[in-house]
C-alpha cells in the first residue's frame, strides 16, 4: 500500500498554530522555530494516511520534539551550573554567556520575540519555567491548547489517568493557592515599580523604594552569574540595579513576592524580597540551579 506524506503547503498551514505551542513549551522563539523545522522534518517522513486530524497529530509530534529540548535543557542545567565563570557579566538585567539552556543557532527578531512574550506574559514564562519538562508538556497541550489526554499520555510515556494528574499537579503550581489580599498587593506593586525604576535608570525612584539600610546578599551563584557582591545601604543597592533589570519580572514565591531574572523564558536567578514597612528592607539573590530547581513560582 502506498505511503501519503504531508506536502509543505499543509504544514505551512499549521506553522503559526505549532510555532505558539513551542514557545509556550520553551520559552524562546528562536528555540521554537527550531521545534518546528525538526517537527516538519519528523512529519515529512511519516506516513499520514491514516491521521483524521492534521493538525492535532502535528501539535503532538512537535510536543514530542519540545519534550527533548526541555530535558537536554535541564540537564545541561545541572551540568553547567557548577561552570559559570565569574567574568560572565551577568549583571542583574543582562543574559549570562553561561547561563543553563539550549542554545540553538538561529537568529530570531528581538522585538518579535518581545511582543510574543507579551502575548504569553513572561511572569507564565518565568513559573512555566520551573516546572519539570513532562508537567511543562502537559499543563501546556492541555490547558493551554486543549490537546486531550489520552494524546498527550503516549508523548510522556503515561497513562491518561496519570498524565492528568501530571497537568492538575501543574496546574496548581502555576496558579497557586494563595490569593493576593491588600497588603501582599501592596508589596506586588511596590516590588513591580522597584524593577521599572531599575530599567529606567530613576535613581531617586529607587532610593524612595527601598529601606536606608536595605541589605543585598547573593548566593556563590548568583555572585558569579553577576559579578556583584553583597551590599549594604540604599545608595550602594540603588545603584547596583541602576539601569539594569531588564529580565526581571515579579513574581510569588511561597505566598510572597519575589523578583525573577529570565533570559528567554529560562530562570536564572530569583531573589526573595522582605519590606519593612513600605520600603524594601532586605534582598537575597539564588542563582544555584539545584535551589531554583526546589522553588515552586507563581503568577500573581
Amino acid at each position: 500500500m502506498r505511503e501519503e506524506k504531508i506536502s509543505a503547503e499543509a504544514f505551512e498551514a499549521h506553522r503559526p498554530h505549532l510555532r505558539a505551542v513551542a514557545y509556550r513549551m520553551l520559552g524562546s522563539l528562536g528555540e521554537a522555530e527550531d521545534a518546528v523545522q525538526e517537527a516538519w522534518l519528523k512529519a515529512a517522513r511519516a506516513d499520514v494516511g491514516g491521521v483524521d486530524n492534521l493538525g492535532g497529530w502535528l501539535t503532538t509530534v512537535t510536543g514530542r520534539v519540545c519534550l527533548d529540548l526541555l530535558r537536554a535543557r535541564k540537564s545541561r542545567r545541572e551540568e553547567l551550573g557548577a561552570e559559570v565563570g565569574a567574568d560572565s557579566g551577568a549583571g542583574f538585567g543582562a543574559e549570562s554567556g553561561g547561563q543553563p539552556q539550549v542554545r540553538l543557532a538561529r537568529r530570531v527578531d528581538p522585538e518579535e520575540e518581545a511582543v510574543l512574550a507579551d502575548s504569553v506574559g513572561l511572569a507564565m514564562l518565568v513559573v512555566l519555567d520551573a516546572l519539570s519538562p513532562v508537567e511543562r508538556l502537559a499543563f501546556v497541550l492541555h490547558d493551554l491548547f486543549a490537546v486531550p489526554f489520552a494524546e498527550i499520555a503516549p508523548i510522556v510515556e503515561r497513562s491518561p489517568e496519570t498524565t492528568q494528574r501530571i497537568a492538575s499537579r501543574a496546574r496548581q503550581r502555576v496558579r497557586g493557592k494563595t490569593s493576593v489580599d491588600g497588603s501582599l498587593a501592596r508589596r506586588y506593586e511596590a516590588v513591580e515599580a522597584f524593577l521599572q525604576a531599575a530599567r529606567d535608570g530613576e535613581f531617586a525612584s529607587l532610593l524612595e523604594l527601598l529601606d536606608p539600610s536595605v541589605t543585598l546578599r547573593l548566593d556563590e551563584a548568583a555572585i558569579r552569574l553577576s559579578g556583584g557582591a553583597d551590599l549594604t545601604g540604599a545608595r550602594a543597592v540603588a545603584e547596583a540595579f541602576s539601569g539594569q533589570a531588564q529580565l526581571a519580572r515579579a513574581v510569588l514565591l511561597d505566598g510572597e513576592v519575589a523578583v525573577a531574572v529570565v533570559p528567554r523564558g529560562t530562570l536564572l536567578m530569583v531573589f526573595t524580597v522582605r519590606f519593612a514597612g513600605d520600603r524594601i528592607a532586605e534582598l537575597r539573590a539564588i542563582g544555584d540551579p539545584a535551589a531554583l530547581g526546589s522553588l515552586e513560582l507563581h503568577v500573581a
